[in-house]
């Protein structure tokens, strides 16, 4: 697989860099699903778990869509492919399900959540709070818990893809 990743300059700025580390690990993602058939990144291929690559983008869509509309703006957007009767319907993948529409769709959440943390300072607030504790978030810790939340993914994809078709790479 080609490496098209690029890590934040070890001097920069922490917005810089914070925001460099999300990015490096949103291209991580994409890259280890990059050159797969539809069939194969919707393959849960470590049973009994119901993780594809597809599943894994279409997940990730849902959390940048959580954490930079729904908490950060307090917005209402809706599920994108979840529901109270399928809560992790993300993972619930069909024949009909394509790579084109997931990568689509977490792209464009991509776009929205840069266009709104540009608004705000890395202590500012969100105007939405935790659904749990009703707790507010600066900025700074969503982008941590974001970074987070790829790097943990990541390595699922990375084992998926392994086991896919047996490229490796970190």
């Amino acid at each position: 697989m080609t490496n098209e990743r690029h890590e934040p300059a070890t001097t920069a700025d922490e917005r810089t860099m914070l925001e460099g580390w999300l990015d490096y690990h949103r291209q991580t993602l994409a890259w280890k699903c990059r050159g797969l058939t539809d069939a194969q990144l919707r393959t849960a291929s470590v049973e009994p778990s119901e993780l594809s690559l597809m599943g894994l983008v279409r997940h990730m869509a849902e959390v940048e869509r959580g954490w930079f509309r729904q908490v950060l703006m307090d917005e209402d957007p809706g599920p994108l492919y979840f529901s109270d009767a399928d809560p992790d319907g993300e993972f619930h993948l069909t024949e009909a399900d394509t790579w084109e529409e997931a990568y689509a769709t977490w792209q464009a959440e991509i776009d929205i959540a840069r266009r709104n943390a540009a608004g705000f300072g890395l202590d500012d607030l969100s105007k939405g709070r935790s659904r749990g504790s009703g707790e507010q978030f600066n900025l700074r810790w969503i982008y941590t818990h974001m970074i987070e939340e790829y790097a943990r993914h990541n390595g699922h994809a990375d084992l998926i893809r392994e086991r896919v078709d047996g490229a490796t790479g970190d």
